[in-house]
């Protein structure tokens, strides 16, 4: 099961890809690749506690949910959550895409 959830995140890492900019999305791919673990793993803490003091000028909350999706490459109980949770984001913004275009 947990791999359903692995290829889930896999899937939205993917869209968020293919809408960033060629440089963003270059570094977002290689920092998703299993050789950069050792970046990816410090980068997602760093990102998780930037988004907790996100009242601070320069942070903000958006770091959150990124650093846990980074995190959870590596850690396979979050997978389920995380990916759960996407779907959800997913979900509603698509709703509220709908809702914007029938105005």
């Amino acid at each position: 099961m947990s791999d359903f959830y692995k290829k889930e995140i896999d899937r939205h890492f993917a869209w968020f890809e293919a809408r960033l900019p060629a440089g963003p999305a270059r570094f977002l791919g290689w920092v998703r690749k299993p050789s950069s673990r050792y970046v990816r793993i410090p980068l997602a803490i760093l990102l998780i506690l930037g988004g907790i003091f996100s009242i601070l000028p320069v942070l903000g909350l958006w770091m959150l949910p990124l650093g846990l999706l980074l995190f959870a490459q590596d850690v396979p109980f979050l997978q389920k959550p995380i990916a759960k949770m996407l779907g959800w984001a997913v979900r509603k913004w698509s709703e509220r895409e709908r809702a914007k275009r029938a105005q």
